[in-house]
């Protein structure tokens, strides 16, 4: 069965991160995947959750509430400042991430992720990935502004060196209206050349 972008995105996570480790969200939005994260790392394990938008944190808050989850911290700065928030000994526990990029969906579609700060912030939790963690992508670029920062991404993707890093692309082809695709970068153990 082919799954869905988000369905997909998850399983990638699920694969990928164990109970204990870090995760990230690093475009919070209404608090799904900050919610799946928490679930997935279970209570030995913390998310660190990232937005620019009032009303995303609150949302995010309010769906880890009504979950009852507890394991996250939410942090309203750019995911590009990650670092700064979250503790050395568990920067190096960084098992897996996720970006949904785009806009707050049902908010102000001016406000969008931008291409510069996405980087940014892919280069600092790709070092800090522990081997085997995965980032996910989710690339909608349907929206005004969209397609510069896909292709802004799609150009550094391209470039990581495949030692360092496998990058998948997975997306449907025949879908109407700049469908969203997923990005996942795998992160292969150090080889010494």
């Amino acid at each position: 069965m082919i799954k869905g972008i988000l369905q997909y995105a998850h399983t990638l996570l699920a694969d990928s991160l164990q109970d204990g480790d870090t995760a990230i969200d690093a475009t919070c939005g209404n608090g799904h995947d900050t919610a799946f994260l928490c679930k997935t790392v279970g209570t030995s394990g913390h998310v660190y959750g990232f937005d620019i938008q009032d009303q995303a944190i609150e949302n995010t808050r309010k769906r880890l509430a009504d979950d009852k989850l507890t394991n996250a911290t939410i942090i309203k700065d750019s995911h590009a400042n990650f670092i700064h928030h979250i503790p050395v000994d568990q920067l190096n526990h960084i098992g897996g991430a996720i970006f949904n990029l785009g806009y707050l969906p049902g908010s102000d579609k001016s406000i969008i992720t931008q291409g510069e700060s996405t980087i940014l912030a892919l280069e600092g939790m790709l070092e800090h990935l522990k081997t085997d963690g995965v980032i996910i992508l989710v690339v909608y670029h349907g929206h005004e502004g969209g397609d510069t920062e896909r292709d802004h991404i799609m150009k550094y993707v391209r470039s990581i060196d495949q030692k360092m890093c496998n990058v998948l692309y997975y997306g449907f082809v025949n879908q109407k209206n700049n469908p969203p695709f997923i990005l996942a970068l795998h992160k292969k153990a150090h080889h010494n050349d």
